[in-house]
């Protein structure tokens, strides 16, 4: 006699679970302008190479003879997929089923994914859509007793921090350690006017606090795409898994591995005419900083990653001469590039990135140090600037700088590591010091200005005096920089930097851990 019957009823179970929650579940979450969860996992994985893994948990019901009446399935999807040819570990929230809130197989199946990832040495790519296996109320009805928050998943989410790619994608009302799971990530999006995070929803909120906030005001894209606890957001789902899967593609899978160079027939020796005059002579007026990094790396290749924050400095991934880099560029257009708090936090994620999987940093710099005034020391600029430093100063990938204008204060301390070897240019248009003139001449000079029958023209005679000694010539002439260049030769320095760097790129887990 054959196994078929029991071949029969794992069948039967299959198609129970692809239900999710049922047909008007299905449709409602759907009629919400969000995609059901096995729609999810289909747009954003090759096509057929999804396997999934623990399919037919969930809560049985059964007759009482014992036999299956139906299935409630889990409300977590997991497996194994390919995105773009290369293999990754998937785990999708089913906000169907419970709203997406913990039961029963969520738990262990969020643990065995993580773990699944890191044994592996395979990307994690997290749907979030829902709790994410958090808690709920109803539990404490269900166990007879509560429980005392343990996380048990959170050292496999921070050990695969430090091992392989994270994205997570908030694809709905993302609460609790469902937050959590899409802020400890390497990269992470949110869908807008679809998408929400939050520490606890809104009628937690309206019970404890009597606030009463709809969902998107309380935590909408618009709110922590700006606050830097998610990195983008995105017009739609599918734009999502386009940007999960371009973000991928500068990553090894796992830091064991090295980033492959993938050229782009981008001629490395290319030299742009308008980079010549990209930088005004008017040291005060503003210019936009992307194009000329555009311009600087392979055509079509720069990766944009948080916008909307931090943004006295441009943040993201590109590939010069085909090779995967980490891109810096001050931002003048935002306070003038001078960092703020968030601004030295939005550099340190991005210098751990590079640390992680040993890409090298280009930074582009003008900056005329930290923000300064009764708000910026309110809000302790100077901690997150002291972080931004060690962050630079554990860095151990090939680094590169380019100081385009300004580099002022302990801001512009960070443009690399100062006790090791790295790359470093300027084009003719820098300028540096330890604080810009305009702030630093009434100070040293004090005693003598107001001594003067005129002050005002005192002041000036100093000031060209001064100015005339800031050449970036002069600067070379004593080798406090190792080279002036023409703009338009950056791009072959770069590619030359880029293909030296290369060999020099070890494997292995970083000496310590990223900070989420």
């Amino acid at each position: 006699m054959s196994w078929q019957p029991e071949i029969d009823e794992l069948a039967h179970r299959r198609r129970l679970a692809e239900r999710m929650g049922g047909d008007e579940k299905v449709q409602r979450h759907k009629a919400a302008g969000r995609l059901s969860v096995r729609e999810r996992v289909a747009a954003i994985a090759d096509a057929g190479t999804f396997r999934e893994v623990g399919g037919l948990s969930g809560s049985g019901r059964y007759d009482s003879n014992g036999r299956l009446l139906d299935v409630m399935p889990s409300n977590l999807v997991t497996g194994r997929a390919q995105i773009d040819g290369r293999p990754v570990v998937l785990v999708a929230d089913d906000f169907t089923v419970r709203g997406g809130a913990n039961e029963g197989a969520v738990g262990e199946k969020l643990i065995h994914a993580e773990k699944m990832a890191h044994e592996l040495r395979l990307p994690m790519v997290r749907l979030v859509d829902g709790t994410g296996g958090g808690g709920s109320v109803r539990n404490i009805e269900i166990k007879g007793h509560t429980l005392l928050p343990t996380m048990k998943v959170w050292q496999h989410v921070v050990q695969n921090m430090s091992t392989v790619p994270v994205v997570s994608l908030a694809l709905g009302s993302v609460v609790g350690m469902g937050a959590a799971r899409v802020a400890a990530s390497h990269y992470s999006m949110m869908v807008r006017d679809t998408s929400q995070l939050f520490s606890e929803g809104t009628p937690s909120i309206a019970a404890r606090s009597g606030q009463h906030v709809d969902r998107n005001a309380l935590g909408g894209s618009h709110i922590h795409t700006r606050n830097g606890v998610v990195d983008d957001e995105v017009a739609t789902e599918h734009e999502a898994f386009a940007r999960a899967r371009q973000f991928l593609s500068y990553l090894p899978g796992s830091v064991h591995e090295l980033a492959p160079c993938v050229a782009n027939g981008d001629d490395a020796a290319r030299r742009d005419e308008w980079l010549l005059s990209a930088i005004p002579r008017d040291g005060r007026v503003d210019y936009e900083i992307r194009p000329i990094l555009q311009a600087l790396v392979d055509a079509d290749s720069f990766f944009e990653i948080g916008r909307h924050w931090g943004q006295a400095i441009v943040t993201g991934l590109a590939r010069v001469d085909g090779w995967p880099v980490a891109m810096i560029a001050s931002d003048p257009a935002f306070h003038g590039g001078n960092w703020d708090g968030a601004t030295a936090q939005k550099f340190t994620r991005l210098v751990d990135l590079a640390q992680t999987f040993h890409l090298p940093v280009v930074n582009l710099v003008d900056t005329a140090g930290f923000q300064i005034g009764i708000e910026a020391e309110q809000a302790g600029v100077m901690r997150d600037g002291v972080r931004a430093l060690a962050a630079v100063y554990q860095a151990t990938v090939p680094w590169c700088s380019v100081i385009v204008r300004r580099a002022y204060g302990v801001a512009a301390a960070a443009h690399q590591h100062m006790g090791r070897f790295n790359f470093r240019y300027a084009w003719p248009s820098a300028n540096w010091g330890a604080l810009p003139i305009e702030g630093g001449l009434d100070v040293a000079y004090k005693a003598e200005i107001e001594g003067a029958d005129d002050p005002v023209q005192k002041r000036a005679e100093i000031e060209q005096r001064v100015r005339s000694l800031t050449s970036p010539f002069r600067s070379a002439e004593a080798f406090v920089i190792e080279d002036i260049i023409d703009p338009r030769d950056t791009r072959a320095l770069l590619c030359e930097f880029a293909n030296l760097a290369a060999p020099l790129r070890e494997p292995g887990i970083s000496r310590f851990g990223i900070r989420p």
